[in-house]
């Protein structure tokens, strides 16, 4: 009974990490665009494909991933990683993210003279962007709807209006927003758990 639920175990382990293999490996060959550009390819693998987040965990997790330094592909990778399979799982995952990238430039770097003059090199990234920015606004509008059934459509769009305005105008750090908003809701969610003590 025990060899068979260990070699059960060891299955589905091995199961995980193929898929860990896989899906951050697609992530990585097909994440042009950089860190922005690979977050929708993700959510496709871990929340669509696989199912191992739900929205609200991606977008929870993307946010926190946000306030800290470093590549958000491989942050999400590693915390993914480690999640479904332990430390071997976040090993495999961010090896598996990063290979395709550090391999392509290799090849690339090491053949550019003999083909940097032709017209489709050059044009490779342009033709990329407009399917990476329709990735990212239907990521985006998942999101903004995720955020109107949770705190109201007014409060959404205000919140909204007011973020892009620090952004885009004001010029402030991402991070900076994101942190405030979770010492924020934290701040709120002690307050509430208060009133209701004080109330029972």
């Amino acid at each position: 009974m025990h060899n068979k639920r260990g070699a059960k175990e060891k299955q589905n382990n091995g199961k995980h990490h193929l898929h860990l293999f896989l899906g951050f490996f697609r992530v990585g060959v097909l994440g042009y665009g950089g860190g922005p550009g690979s977050i929708p390819l993700i959510h496709k693998e871990v929340v669509d494909k696989y199912g191992w987040l739900s929205d609200e965990e991606f977008g929870d997790i993307l946010a926190l991933a946000n306030t800290l330094p470093g590549p958000i592909a491989t942050k999400l990778a590693g915390y993914i990683g480690q999640r479904i399979a332990g430390v071997m799982g976040m090993i495999n995952a961010i090896l598996s993210v990063i290979m395709p990238t550090i391999v392509l430039m290799i090849v690339l770097l090491a053949s550019l003279s003999s083909i940097r003059d032709f017209d489709w090199v050059s044009g490779m990234t342009a033709a990329v962007i407009p399917v990476v920015g329709v990735m990212l606004a239907v990521l985006t509008w998942q999101f903004f709807e995720k955020a109107g059934q949770g705190i109201g459509w007014i409060k959404a769009i205000v919140m909204s209006a007011v973020i892009l305005v620090l952004l885009e105008l004001a010029g402030v750090h991402p991070g900076i927003i994101i942190g405030a908003l979770i010492i924020a809701a934290l701040v709120k969610r002690d307050g509430d758990r208060s009133a209701e003590g004080e109330e029972s």
